[in-house]
């Protein structure tokens, strides 16, 4: 039912891949993985996605498509999970990784004034990109672990529930 619904969400492969803007990466989108929806390609987009999602990067999108187009995972969930990092979610996200890099690094707290400058930003930056980073990288690797397991006993669960479904099926008309 879901896979259904999500088939018609995106767009048509053959339009992205076939996009005059994409032409530059030639026949690297013709891999029919990076479109199928199987429980491989899904969960292993569900771990990139959620990776890149949660590391402080520009560009997530890019960098979320050109991973799934190198480890052959389905393209548009990897590129639509990066936005789970959005103007919205990204301060308590990136708060929460600080405060995890802050801990497992043992560093004290350390209290600050907001201000929207450029230079507020680099020199907050300087303070706080150890900590940020390798909470980050913790979360990150938690959430894609998490997704890529989760969608994977989902698919199964799924999968075996159809089974004994049609097994009852058969039984009553039997």
């Amino acid at each position: 039912m879901a896979k259904k619904i999500i088939k018609r969400l995106f767009p048509a492969y053959h339009r992205v891949r076939d996009h005059q803007s994409l032409r530059f990466l030639g026949t690297l989108l013709h891999d029919p993985n990076l479109w199928h929806m199987n429980r491989r390609s899904v969960a292993g987009a569900f771990a990139v996605g959620l990776f890149i999602a949660l590391l402080p990067l520009p560009f997530q999108m890019i960098i979320s498509a050109l991973i799934a187009i190198m480890l052959r995972v389905n393209l548009p969930i990897s590129v639509l999970l990066v936005w789970i990092t959005n103007p919205l979610t990204m301060g308590p996200i990136y708060y929460t990784a600080y405060t995890i890099g802050r801990k497992v690094l043992d560093l004290p707290r350390v209290g600050f004034s907001f201000e929207l400058s450029l230079q507020w930003f680099t020199q907050e930056l300087l303070i706080i990109w150890k900590p940020l980073l390798v909470g980050s990288l913790i979360m990150a690797t938690v959430a894609a672990i998490a997704g890529y397991v989760a969608v994977r006993v989902l698919w199964r669960l799924h999968i075996l529930s159809r089974i004994n479904w049609r097994r009852r099926g058969k039984k009553a008309e039997g």
